[in-house]
């Protein structure tokens, strides 16, 4: 009775209050934080941390605030961080099999849908990485093609800079364009030349589509996606850029169709279409046009975005330290010299600059936050439960600059990767391609070409700044960490 009073005496705004309470107490209750489960800051009701920030450096913040292990809420799911070099290799490396899988990331979910290489699961993850990792090798290292690709698109990336004729310019696309080439040649079976405006397209869509997928508003999506989906923002961009080169790689998908020759597979592309034929009865292998789609999608990307910003950090600090520039010169001139062009074999002779080229990934620290995974199994990790099901991220930024582990971590230092006589030494806590089973797929590939592209150039041009515009040390924060716009002056040798 005393219920029934209150109810008819409520009027629209008393309704309206009641109704915001009890959607409060029942978000309060089904995001209720067990006791075991890691600390972090208190949530705002129904949107979760979304207004933490999303850098490294405010995850760094909150990991010296919590501890080594510790969560925040994006919407109603919550995610566990993962701080530090000891943390991180008990997660990746001694629990191995803890943390395999991928979680549903809302913004990467409409495009990628859960199949292909980086976002799958499963037993189509592993018959997909495993025929990509077969057939890369085949196409590549175990004919020594990847060398000859490099050496070739070399050439060309002498040349474009030559044509600069000692004038500023941005070197941003037509690096970028020479790294692509590389896996280019190997998916579809050649390269792109530097004046083709779709792939340059292609190229800007997918930096642009990068660089907004680590903004603080696309946080907001992936809490909010239901709702955010029908709202302007710059999610919509990404999924229009992705939607864009989906539509390029579907021709060239086409384009092989229509001349395939089953008996004489020229690239990746061709033994996919293969694969498809032998495996029409495993379904669950995910061997279809939309599965090769996006795995083309995805090692275009393995292959292309971390080794181009890494190169354009590497000419970026080349002028901020011109002494080392110097340095790495003379080595060059004396290991190679002026008369051939530079080859894995020469790696061992050159440990100054292989420290130089490892110092540039760790300082460039391209992929802060690492990539998204999700606990395969119930684990315990430093002392706290991560439930089977739990999105985790771990912080490769904090491994890269971790003062336990480097002498000067905040100081671009190549001695970091030499030992006391001068030759190159290996470092645990060098991991900027992540580690365990869900490392960088391209990361074999992506040792080549910065060894092999960093030593040809620095081989031909001496690289200098535009009076007044020495580039900046700090990066541009998207899902990477790529050098702000600049220009430069490559003066040949």
């Amino acid at each position: 009775m005393i219920f029934q009073a209150l109810f008819e005496c409520m009027d629209f705004s008393g309704w309206l209050l009641f109704s915001f309470v009890v959607l409060l107490l029942a978000d309060v209750v089904r995001n209720w934080k067990p006791h075991s489960f890691p600390p972090g800051p208190l949530a705002v009701p129904f949107l979760g941390n979304v207004f933490t920030g999303v850098d490294y450096k405010a995850m760094e913040k909150l990991s010296q605030e919590y501890g080594s292990v510790f969560s925040l809420r994006r919407g109603s799911e919550r995610i566990v961080f993962i701080s530090g070099y000891k943390m991180i290799k008990e997660a990746l490396i001694n629990q191995l099999d803890s943390f395999v899988d991928r979680p549903i990331v809302p913004l990467f979910h409409v495009i990628f849908k859960g199949i292909g290489i980086a976002l799958s699961n499963g037993y189509l993850w592993k018959k997909q990485r495993k025929f990509a990792n077969t057939h890369l090798r085949y196409f590549g290292e175990g004919q020594k093609s990847l060398e000859n690709y490099i050496h070739v698109e070399n050439n060309f990336l002498s040349e474009a800079f030559k044509d600069e004729q000692g004038r500023p310019f941005n070197p941003h696309y037509i690096i970028t364009n020479a790294v692509s080439n590389i896996i280019s040649s190997v998916i579809f079976g050649h390269r792109f030349e530097y004046s083709d405006q779709s792939f340059r397209k292609v190229l800007e869509l997918d930096n642009d589509a990068i660089i907004l997928a680590g903004s603080a508003r696309i946080q907001l999506y992936d809490a909010l996606p239901g709702m955010m989906k029908h709202l302007p923002g710059p999610h919509q961009t990404v999924h229009a850029n992705y939607r864009e080169i989906m539509n390029f790689l579907k021709k060239e998908v086409e384009k092989h169709q229509e001349d395939w020759n089953p008996e004489e597979p020229r690239d990746f592309i061709d033994v996919y279409l293969a694969e498809m034929e032998k495996k029409k009865e495993d379904p669950q292998a995910g061997f279809n046009i939309e599965t090769l789609l996006v795995c083309t999608l995805d090692l275009i990307e393995a292959g292309t975005e971390t080794t181009s910003t890494t190169l354009r950090w590497a000419l970026v600090y080349m002028m901020n330290y011109p002494e080392i520039q110097e340095k790495v010169q003379t080595e060059i001139d004396r290991v190679v010299g002026q008369s051939r062009q530079p080859t894995l074999a020469d790696r061992p002779n050159m440990p100054f600059t292989d420290a130089v080229i490892h110092e540039t990934q760790r300082f460039a620290n391209i992929v802060p936050l690492g990539f998204p995974k999700m606990a395969s199994k119930d684990t315990t990790l430093g002392g706290y439960l991560i439930p089977k099901g739990t999105a985790v991220t771990t912080i490769l930024a904090s491994v890269l600059f971790d003062k336990n582990e480097w002498e000067t971590p905040d100081i671009f230092n190549p001695e970091h990767f030499l030992d006391s006589e001068g030759q190159f030494r290996r470092r645990e806590a060098f991991l900027p391609f992540s580690a365990g089973k869900r490392a960088c797929l391209g990361e074999q590939l992506a040792k080549m070409e910065l060894f092999l592209f960093f030593i040809s150039l620095l081989q031909r041009f001496t690289f200098t700044p535009i009076p007044g515009e020495m580039p900046s040390l700090e990066g541009v924060q998207g899902f990477t960490n790529s050098p702000a716009k600049f220009r430069m002056q490559a003066v040949p040798r």
